[in-house]
């Protein structure tokens, strides 16, 4: 997940999240606070006594050509980056040049890396492969950002490491010495980042500069960009038996686990957006699980699956927003009250706007009920991934907007955080049931994502099929000149243009997920059966779970709900 959009205007301004497009208006005068719809309990949380068919044994449905379509589609993508933009970070393909936008360590190269593994294109991976001894972490021009190199660099570094010396072992003959180089590279990474810890809490500054390596001097940091990090560096710890790098992410990470004031956490196990670094208290009870907080709440359940011996808590934390998400955030539209979106809260006031980055949470949920045994939480993940299909249904190309907005079903409508679509969307609220506020594509992959993880879960060929119109829309609308470029308006033909940018997460998301919906069974695929040898990170780079295999299942393990 990437913290790029409007939602960080509205999480809090003074934020080191970089802030993007659309605005939400301004906190409301006190009188009309007292109009706005309050939130209140909607539907029993998913850990209740309903009972479902548990989701074990789906049958699987591989489609050799749609993979081969998606394989062609990363050759078209790396051969235009390699040709005109390697080493430097991302292609500018529309006029066959380049942009150092992280940090020019070869951004798309290292995010390209365990997605050609998983793919098997062998003359990439040698590519890369020689590549990743020659980076310079030591050097960069440009301001360093912790969240965004962890989940990039170090996570893909450490997944490539993982997949090489664990499962794809056998279809290779690299020396020892080119696969510790992976590793090594990876320890150099993090002893440079590790700077950014130093602070009076533990609390990261995510802002850095090396040379030699240094903080910007923040006063905050967001939930997203603390809780973000422990996953990529515990996995460092454990492959390389230093300790430190865990200590450092997971000390930082009890400050969510624990949050203090009350106004942090507006409803149980969900979060304010910005914490102070010198006092490690919230500064604010603004959340969402959009962007700025998103993949706090997607590494809770994640680090349970990595090891549950370690990590009861963080899975306790995840039930607790999973369960109060379900109970106070469900909203319907009122011209599609078939759709079940998640509000936006600040303090217990709700606001009805999402984002692309946002349909994670359909994934997050299905992940949640498989690893934990509660078919609720699947069957409401899926809801949600519906959903989120509709917002790519309902446009030109067939691709989901940035961000949208819609009226809630329940609360007042005149009330000052439920007002209407504009005049001009009409006609789209009252088909689609959203209006659109930013109508840009970046290349984003968590609705493709949530598809995979929903098929997964059932083996539904729904989920195929979606996964396969949405790669369609986005390889027919998104190709130029030598690659595939984020878009201006997916409500418009064509797109409305290009931006001329091919994001590095293209080939580590999109293409890996829209890939893994139509690939053969594999050790790193999402396991309904409690067989997981890999993890996901938020870069879609998997990673191996502390054990090797998950041998474990739901609540019968280690500490029972309730205790």
């Amino acid at each position: 997940m990437h913290i790029l959009n409007g939602v960080a205007t509205f999480l809090a301004a003074s934020h080191s999240v970089v802030v993007v497009v659309a605005a939400v208006a301004a906190e409301a005068s006190q009188s009309e606070q007292q109009q706005q719809h309050m939130a209140s309990p909607s539907a029993e949380p998913a850990g209740s006594d309903q009972k479902l068919p548990p989701y074990r044994y789906p049958k699987y449905r591989p489609d050799r050509r749609r993979a081969n379509a998606v394989k062609q589609a990363f050759r078209i993508s790396w051969d235009g980056y390699y040709k005109n933009a390697f080493p430097h970070d991302s292609l500018r393909p529309a006029t066959n040049s380049y942009e150092d936008d992280r940090n020019g360590w070869g951004a798309s190269a290292v995010d390209a890396f365990s997605t050609a593994l998983i793919m098997g294109e062998y003359k990439i991976i040698d590519q890369i492969l020689k590549y990743v001894p020659e980076i310079n972490f030591n050097h960069t021009d440009s301001e360093v950002s912790l969240f965004e190199t962890t989940i990039r660099y170090l996570g893909g570094l450490l997944s490539a490491y993982d997949l090489i010396t664990g499962p794809l072992q056998p279809h290779f003959n690299y020396t020892t010495h080119q696969t510790d180089a992976i590793l090594h590279q990876a320890r150099r990474l993090a002893d440079n980042l590790k700077v950014a810890f130093d602070t009076p809490t533990g609390i990261p500054d995510n802002d850095l500069f090396f040379g030699p390596p240094r903080k910007k001097g923040s006063t905050s940091n967001g939930v997203a960009t603390i809780g973000t990090l422990v996953l990529e560096w515990t996995r460092l710890s454990d492959l390389t038996g230093d300790p430190q790098y865990a200590k450092l992410s997971q000390k930082a990470e009890k400050y969510l686990l624990h949050p203090r004031p009350a106004l942090g956490e507006p409803f149980p196990g969900l979060l304010g957006s910005s914490v102070n670094l010198a006092t490690g208290l919230f500064e604010d009870g603004a959340g969402g699980w959009g962007g700025g907080t998103d993949s706090f709440y997607e590494y809770l359940i994640k680090m349970y699956l990595y090891d549950p011996a370690r990590f009861g808590t963080y899975r306790d934390r995840w039930v607790l927003a999973a369960d109060s998400s379900i109970r106070y955030l469900i909203s319907h539209p009122t011209t599609r009250p078939d759709l079940t979106f998640l509000a936006m809260w600040r303090n217990r006031t709700l606001h009805y706007f999402s984002e692309h980055l946002a349909c994670f949470n359909g994934g997050n949920f299905i992940l949640g009920g498989l690893t934990l045994d509660e078919p609720v939480y699947v069957r409401f993940g899926l809801e949600l991934v519906s959903s989120c299909y509709a917002t790519y249904a309902g446009t030109v190309t067939g691709i989901g907007p940035e961000l949208f907005q819609w009226q809630d079903s329940t609360a007042p409508l005149n009330a000052s955080n439920n007002s209407p679509p504009p005049g001009e969307q009409k006609k789209l609220y009252e088909r689609a049931g959203f209006w659109i506020t930013n109508g840009g594509y970046q290349l984003r992959p968590e609705v493709i994502e949530s598809y995979y993880y929903a098929y997964r879960a059932t083996g539904e060929r729904r989920y195929q099929e979606w996964a396969w119109e949405a790669f369609v829309a986005v390889n027919s609308t998104c190709r130029v000149g030598s690659g595939y470029s984020s878009l201006v308006d997916v409500n418009k033909q064509e797109g409305g243009g290009w931006t001329d940018f091919q994001e590095s997460f293209w080939f580590a998301e999109v293409m890996k997920y829209a890939y893994l919906i139509f690939a053969e069974d594999a050790p790193w695929h999402v396991q309904a059966d409690h067989e997981n040898e890999f993890v996901f990170n938020t870069e879609a780079h998997p990673i191996r779970i502390a054990g090797g295999r998950e041998k474990y299942g739901g609540w019968g393990y280690g500490k029972k709900r309730g205790d």
